[in-house]
């Protein structure tokens, strides 16, 4: 079996927690550091204030449920609790992410050097500097992607009965999905693809991708492990990147974008 076909065969759950034991390697540690500080100050103090509103948050959710729907109080309340951690963890980390974004992108970019002994020409510090205006570019390209959709189903939450039933479902599997491109837009940013053809290449392996997704989604809304998830999923689809998407996209050291079939 080739390497390309035991890639194929590593899914999102593997990546995932490969990205715990790559956060620690000898040379890539420092890199680590940087962005892990962004997530700390910003989950950290978003996390505290969240657990200080939900008293307030949860029972007027609750007060929006129709009559008829009374009797399944026992069961919507961790229903509505589980929705308000879901928006918010999605909406901070998203916000930590574009704060983090030159760091993280100059982790993704040293751990595929670690990886595949080969440096990008523009690589180091004062490379992301001097891309710093592209950087920032992409995330705004992701969050023209991420709003309109979020905002349908936000709609959702304030219908009775769909609001704290699908909705629920619906937002954790988009959250998934946005955090997998999220992540995974880093190592393919640094190599300069394009965001519909990095989009179309996740798109081909999309349940390993809603894997890897779901898992940063849930570890990103427990507390303490959800400050150093940032590097962790940084480093796992860093991997994903070099082991699946890299011979599509990289030929030698000059970049090619991948054929549009369908």
């Amino acid at each position: 079996m080739t390497s390309s076909q035991r890639a194929h065969r590593l899914n999102g759950v593997h990546y995932f927690s490969h990205g715990w034991s790559l956060i620690s390697l000898p040379g890539i540690r420092r890199f680590v550091v940087l962005p892990l500080l962004v997530n700390i100050i910003l989950m950290g103090g978003a996390f505290w204030w969240l657990f200080a509103k939900l008293g307030e948050w949860i029972p007027a959710m609750m007060s929006k449920i129709p009559a008829w729907l009374s009797w399944l109080d026992y069961l919507l309340w961790p229903i509505a609790v589980l929705s308000v951690l879901l928006v918010f963890s999605y909406l901070f980390s998203t916000l930590a992410n574009i704060i983090a974004a030159p760091f993280s992108g100059l982790l993704a970019e040293q751990l595929e050097a670690k990886l595949t002994g080969k440096t990008l020409p523009d690589s180091g510090i004062w490379g992301i500097m001097k891309d710093l205006p592209r950087i920032m570019k992409r995330e705004w390209q992701k969050l023209a992607y991420y709003l309109p959709r979020a905002i349908v189903i936000l709609v959702l939450f304030f219908i009775p009965g769909i609001g704290q039933t699908v909705a629920p479902l619906l937002w954790f599997l988009f959250s998934a999905w946005m955090l997998s491109i999220q992540y995974c837009d880093y190592p393919f940013d640094n190599h300069k693809v394009g965001f519909i053809d990095m989009r179309r290449s996740l798109g081909r392996h999309k349940v390993d991708n809603l894997q890897f997704g779901a898992l940063v989604s849930l570890f990103t809304m427990v507390p303490v492990l959800n400050l150093i998830i940032l590097p962790v999923a940084v480093c796992g689809a860093t991997a994903m990147w070099v082991d699946r998407y890299r011979t599509l996209h990289v030929v030698g050291d000059e970049d090619i974008t991948i054929s549009r079939r369908p």
